[in-house]
């Protein structure tokens, strides 16, 4: 389900990278990720759109370079394959972050279910339940997932979806 994404971060990070675990089991940073591995791979193959917003999220709210980012991603992948249920990943996020922290876990869940311009029912369905066990409101979850979705309207479409031309 993931080959297109694994071949991706297999062609960019070298083994001896993948093997260097740079990210350790109670770091924030690998469960988020790990969450966020997990909605992208909800319907199917990653678009291109998806890979490049996962990316973009990474670097971003973490703060990380490209080879950082990249290492952050591959841990994230076999620690999510490895994974049998949420839980492990929101309890190493609920000991690490404020509520605030939380929401901004939940708000990049978003952002990733609408890189490819649709949400399934299963994205959303893992976002309700990621948030639940963050401790994350309905109220506030509806919320974000509204901005989310109001921002990514006022985007121009690129060739891969609403999120492409933002990338």
């Amino acid at each position: 389900m993931l080959d297109g994404l694994r071949q991706f971060i297999a062609d960019i990070v070298s083994p001896d990278a993948q093997a260097d675990r740079t990210f350790d089991d109670g770091d924030y940073r690998l469960a988020a990720t790990a969450l966020l591995v997990h909605v992208v791979s909800l319907d199917g193959e990653p678009t291109p759109a998806e890979t490049r917003k996962l990316h973009g999220l990474i670097e971003s709210r973490f703060q990380l370079d490209r080879g950082a980012a990249d290492k952050l991603i591959a841990s994230a992948m076999r620690v999510e394959g490895e994974a049998v249920d949420l839980y492990h990943f929101t309890s190493v996020i609920m000991r690490s972050l404020d509520e605030e922290g939380r929401k901004r876990i939940v708000r990049m869940m978003w952002e990733l279910v609408y890189a490819d311009g649709q949400v399934s029912e299963f994205e959303d369905n893992v976002v309700w339940r990621a948030s639940d066990l963050l401790g994350i409101s309905q109220r506030d979850r509806i919320e974000l997932k509204h901005r989310v979705a109001e921002k990514q309207a006022a985007l121009p479409k690129g060739p891969w979806g609403t999120a492409d031309a933002a990338i």
